[in-house]
This record gives C-alpha cells, structure tokens and sequence, in this order.
C-alpha cells in the first residue's frame, strides 16, 4: 500500500489475490501523518467523525520504517491486523451513527448532544463555497481583474478607490425618508441657503462689500446659486412619492410630481436672474434677496435630522438659539442702515463710527431687544420711530422664543419629569401609610436604578402605539437571541415564538431580592437580560448551588407542568441588580391556544425535561429522612415457595402465622417509605402485632429482632458480610405450638 499523501496518487493495496481498488478503501479526515499515530484519535472515533475524504493511510513504507530490523518477514501480517481493526471501528462507527439516525426519525423531539446555534431570522444562511478546479489553485495570484496587495507572506484584496469612483452609479430614485445621502445634500443646500440669510443684510449694511474683493463674493454667490441648481436639477425630480399607499419610483411620474409641487414654484423663484441688473444699476446684494425663499429645504433638513439623531433635542435648543442670533443680527444692520442715513456720529442715538462696527451695533441690537435699558433717547422723528418698533419687534420675538426654548427643553426632560413625579408620588404614599425605612429605601433605589439603565420606568408604553408587526420587528431583533436558546421551545413553530416575543415583560431585581421561592406555584418564566441570579439550597437552604448569568433561562418547566410539577424547588436571589425578562403562564396558555401541534411537544419536553431533572436524585440516593427498619434483600425464593404452599393449605400453622406477620411487617415497612414524616404509621390494629425495634443501620453481626406483644413470635435479621446476604430466622413459642397442635 502506497502513501497518498500527493493529489492524484493511486492507492492500493497489495495482497496474495492482487490488488484493491483505490475506491473501497475507507479514510479518515484529520488523522494526523502514519509516522506519528497509527491510530485514530479517540475523540474523533466517539464523535464518528468519518468521511470519504482523502487522507493519508498507514502503508506498507511506514510500516517497514515503523518496525524494528528482524521482522520484516511479518510486517505484511502487521499491516493487515492494523487495517482490519481499523474497518472493524469504522462498522461500528457507522453502526452507532445508524443508529442515531434511526432514533431521530422515530422520534422528531431528540435533539443531538451539541448546544443548538443561535438562529438569526433576519440573515440569510450563507452560500456554499465553490470548489476551485485544480487549475485555479496554482500560482500565487488568482486569474481575473482583482487588484492584490502582497504584504510580507500575506495577500489581501482591495479595489483602488478612482475605480469605485467610476462604477459608482446615481441611484434612479431617492428615498427622502431613509437615504442618508440625501440629508448630505441637504446639509449643503441648508449651507449655501445660510450664507444668503446671513450675508445679504451684512453687505447691504455695513461697507464690507468693496470692489476690491467683489470678485471673492461673487464667486461663493455663484457657487450656491450652482447647489441650488442640482438640487432642482437631479436631486428633487429623483424623489420618491406616496401615492395612493404605493411608493411611486417612476422617473416620469417623480418629475411630473416634483413640477406640480410648491416647492419647485419657490425653487424658481429663488433663482430669479435678477444678477443682470448688476450692469445698470451696479453690484447691489438686495437683488440677491429672492435666494433667501429656499426655506423649504431648511424645514425638511431640519426633520431628516432630528430622525436620525440619538438627541434631537440638543440639536432642536441649537436652532432656537440660532433664531435669536439671527433676529439679533438683522437688528444690527438695521441699527448701522439707520446711523448711516443719519449720519455716523450726528446724534448721541446713533453710532459714532468708532471701533469695529458690527460688534457694536450687535451690543445696541441685543439691549434694544432684550429691553435692557440704559440707551441714549433718539432725537429725531426717525429715530423715535425706529425705535418704537424695534422695542415692539424685541418683546414679540424674544417672548416668542422664550416660549419656544421652553418647549424644546420641556420635550427633552419629559420623561425625567414623568420619572420625578412617580416617585414623589409613591414617596408620599409610604409616608402617609409610615412604610419602614429600609422598604422606603429600596423602592427608592428600584426608581433610581430603573431610570439610570432604562431611561424609562416602562419600556412597553413605548411601543403601545406601534402597528402590531412594528412590534414584533422590534421584539425579534432584542429579544430574539436569547429566547431561541431556550431549549423548551426548540422544534415549536417559528411563528408561535414570535408570538411569545411580545409578551415578554422586563423586570429588574435588586440585589437579594427573591425572585421566586422554593414551593411556591411558578406561573412564570425567567430569561435574564442582564445581571447574575443565585440558585440557593443546601440544608438551610443558604448555600449557592449554580449562578446564572445573561442569557440563561429558568422556571420554563413551571408553565406547563401540572399536578403538583409546577412548584418551584428551589430559592432564586438577585446577586446584584438583575435585568428579566418574564413570560407569564396565562399568556403562555393564550398563545398556545393557536398552536395544538406545538402545544403537544412542549407538553412532551417538559415532562421529559421533568424526569430528567428528578433522576439523578433517585439515582444517587440522597441522605433522606432515617429509617426504622431499613430495606432488606428480598425473601429466598425456597422459603417464598414455602410460604406459598402454606397460604394454599389454609394457613394454619407457624409458618402460617410467619406468612402473615411478613406480610404485615412488609406493608408497615412500604407504608414507612412513601411517608415524609420520620415517625412510622400505624399498623392494623390486631393483638399479636410485632412492634419493630427502633434501629436504623446494622453491622457486622448485628441484628434487627422484632416480636409481638404477647412474645409468642420473634423474628430476627442478621447481617453477613456479604452486603445483600442476611439471615432470617423465626421464633416461635412453645405455649403456641401447643395450642396449635390441639
């Protein structure tokens, strides 16, 4: 037999009747090279872990190299005993996996050894990998157009960026909605919609606009006028629209929609050419004022934004204040407009013309319309008027945005004021009813500890106003994971756990607190969200037998188990603050109510799952409660026979009487066993009833002796040394044996 190691080697086997073809030979994945084991690893036999794969088989090269100098003559008879225990371990491999196989389609609910992976619904399960021909695999770099970096004995793929650059194509149509792109363009367009707002007033106003830097202004002012051209241009005929419930993406019916909108008639507008004037009556910044009616694109930035942001209200105070800014900066313009035409320094109301004069004239718009006071009085009429409205204009819109500022920080601490409120609320309660102060504290710390994690007292308040399917996304992307480890609702239909996703109720434990005790009915189903649990027992019932950590599941045999299998055998703790999720039988019930298939396997797995929990208790015999008469090897069958024949002859005699306090004695000892309490019952009431002595464990030649009151029958077990040999023996006296025989 030849080594395999090469691809496209034949393998074959020589003997006295010729050679074996290569294909009946059986292989082994994974076996490590014949110079080194001769074996299969055991692991990989137990998990019957065989294949037809190739693989190197031990051959008669290595078995010479293997062997010591003077017994080549039998390394041909060493090479076929290797190879015929080999495939005899191969049959019995295929045997058990057989077997295995034939178990799982007898019975659909055994599951296999290994934990079960995790499902993930929303994932599609992976392709299967090509094989490469043999061809591919030769040379260091695969054929095709791929771009390859080589790095040290490493090799990794990457696309140059100008080539994505080039195959990147604009999409058809643009969801306003979801499009990320689409709120970046927006940003633009709200930037170049700003610096129109913003600058127009400044180089009307104040005499920054020189025909030494025109050129600077006019080439930004033709820069946005270009955004704003795209914008009409590509990206508004691209959107999508809702009519009739459907999402039209036609390219026509998106530029018809776009064209018979106001918002196209603004954008128009917007772009007026009024630059033409600027050659008769010279480079004027007012005949830029219609590109300020692009505001609908401020307004929709504003809401794609504060959608996709964690803090909306953080940007939501950043706009208002920026409302005041700009309210406060017209004014200065205004204010430097009205000194001019005046006459810079004419009057104390005016500015003087000192220091830079935008800062200035700020500091005069801002205590003008915040009415501070401490202001020069206007002496003209014009300026008494200016004035005038400058107060009026100042308290309509500061009180408009006072109120504002106060909507927006009112929205953003809603639900800490909500938070505030219950507790003083329940705070108030306990004091009124002289609630403990230990109990007071600890429901402080649940309402503290519940917003820090939380945010909220109530996660499902959230989601009340949801359409039902809404929920259950939301329900299978948190809760999914954990629940389809949960072995009881494995195989149950996939619909059926969903339906259980959005019961689950979210309920936190602080530190030592019971979560559910031992005896008590479980009506419910514990999935840990985060946090540890402890399970308690031991004599005092103290002592920490498992801790449970996230994601483990507890109680699941409660919800279906019945008479008496639904109470709880132990005591569960919070070890610290513990995140649950609970699942309660009633809904459990409701939910099964449309599902009798999966109603019937969870029946079955929980009573599986009911014997398997109680069998090692039964199997290792636990200290219980102490034994009276301890068990005893069953009676020798001769002297069973002899007893037999005697209830078959009426009775009477000794052994008769032996026959019935055997018997008796017999049921005191079953009645003894099944009982809880360590003292025996009673036995039937009868004048010759032995009493039992009161001994729980023997030795060596130690006995157990019970007799009747009237000491008329005495019966003795003693012990050997062998552990299930005892000697029985039965006394009787002879006053009965006297009155037996007359």
């Amino acid at each position: 037999m030849e080594d395999g190691d090469s691809p496209g080697r034949a393998v074959e086997i020589q003997g006295r009747h010729g050679a074996l073809p290569a294909p009946e030979l059986l292989a082994v994945p994974g076996a490590a090279s014949p110079r080194r084991k001769r074996l299969l690893p055991e692991d990989a036999l137990d998990k019957g872990l065989v294949s037809q794969s190739p693989s190197r088989v031990l051959g008669w090269e290595e078995e010479q190299r293997e062997s010591p100098p003077g017994r080549c003559g039998s390394a041909s008879s060493l090479s076929s005993a290797a190879i015929s225990s080999r495939l005899q371990e191969l049959v019995r491999l295929f045997k058990e996996r057989t077997e295995k196989v034939k178990e799982k389609l007898i019975d659909s609910d055994v599951t296999s050894d290994d934990e079960s992976p995790v499902a993930s619904p929303t994932k599609p399960a992976p392709a299967a990998a090509l094989v490469p021909a043999p061809g591919e695999l030769q040379g260091d770099k695969p054929l095709g157009d791929d771009h390859y970096c080589e790095m040290l004995c490493c090799t990794f793929k990457h696309q140059p960026w100008l080539d994505r650059l080039k195959s990147y194509k604009f999409p058809s149509s643009i969801d306003p909605l979801t499009n990320l792109m689409y709120v970046l363009w927006l940003f633009f367009v709200v930037m170049a919609w700003n610096w129109n707002c913003w600058l127009i007033p400044v180089r009307w106003a104040f005499p920054y606009q020189t025909p030494a830097n025109i050129h600077y202004w006019l080439l930004v002012d033709y820069l946005c006028d270009l955004i704003y051209l795209l914008d009409i241009l590509i990206f508004q005929t691209r959107l999508q629209f809702v009519q009739g419930g459907d999402i039209i993406t036609d390219k026509k019916a998106m530029k018809e929609n776009y064209l018979r909108s106001q918002r196209f008639k603004m954008d128009v507008l917007c772009l007026l050419p009024l630059d033409f004037f600027y050659f008769k009556v010279g480079v004027n910044p007012l005949l830029r004022f219609p590109r300020c009616l692009k505001y609908m694109a401020f307004f929709e930035f504003n809401s794609r934004l504060e959608a996709i942001l964690t803090k909306a209200y953080i940007y939501r105070v950043i706009r208002t204040t920026a409302y005041l800014l700009y309210s406060l900066h017209v004014n200065s313009c205004l204010y430097y407009w009205a000194s001019a035409y005046e006459g810079l320094g004419s009057t104390t109301w005016v500015y003087d013309g000192e220091g830079n004069s935008y800062i200035r004239c700020y500091y005069w718009a801002v205590k003008t319309l915040i009415t501070i006071g401490g202001l020069p009085d206007p002496k003209t009429l014009f300026e008494i008027v200016f004035q005038l409205l400058n107060y009026f204009t100042g308290v309509f819109a500061f009180s408009v945005m006072i109120g504002q500022m106060r909507d927006v920080v009112g929205a953003a601490t809603a639900g800490q004021t909500y938070y505030r409120s219950c507790m003083d609320s329940t705070i108030k309660y306990m004091n009124f009813y002289r609630i403990p102060r230990t109990v007071q504290n600890r429901v402080k710390t649940w309402y503290e500890y519940t917003w820090h994690s939380q945010g909220m007292l109530d996660e499902s308040e959230l989601l009340v106003q949801l359409p039902d399917k809404m929920r259950l996304d939301i329900a299978i992307d948190v809760n999914y994971n954990i629940v389809s480890k949960v072995a009881l609702t494995q195989g149950c239909d996939r619909q059926m756990i969903f339906d259980m996703l959005k019961r689950l109720k979210s309920v936190v434990y602080l530190p030592n607190d019971y979560v559910c005790k031992k005896g008590e009915i479980g009506r419910e189903m514990y999935i840990i969200q985060a946090g540890q649990v402890q399970v308690l027992g031991g004599p005092d019932g103290k002592s920490v037998l498992v801790t449970l950590k996230a994601g483990s599941v507890f109680g699941e045999i409660s919800l279906l188990a019945a008479g008496g299998g639904n109470r709880r055998t132990a005591n569960v703790v919070a070890h610290g603050f513990a995140n649950l999720f609970i699942l309660e039988k009633k809904d459990l019930n409701e939910i099964l109510v449309h599902y009798p298939e999966s109603q019937k396997l969870l029946r079955k797995k929980a009573k599986k799952m009911l014997r398997s929990s109680n069998k090692p208790k039964d199997e290792k015999g636990g200290p219980g409660d102490p034994l009276i008469i301890p068990p005893k090897a069953d009676t020798p069958k001769l002297f069973r026979a002899a007893l037999a024949a005697t209830g078959r002859m009426g009775g009477k005699g000794p052994l008769g009487r032996l026959r019935w306090r055997l018997k008796e004695l017999q049921a005191m000892q079953e009645a003894q066993g099944s009982s809880v309490s360590p003292t025996p019952p009673k036995s039937p009431v009868h004048h010759r009833s032995p009493v039992t002595a009161h001994r729980a464990q023997t030795r060596l030649g130690e006995e157990i002796s019970s007799e009747s009151p009237d000491h008329s029958v005495t019966i003795r077990v003693i012990s050997t040394a062998k552990e299930d040999e005892e000697i029985l023996a039965a006394e009787i006296s002879e006053k009965d044996e006297k009155k037996e025989e007359q």
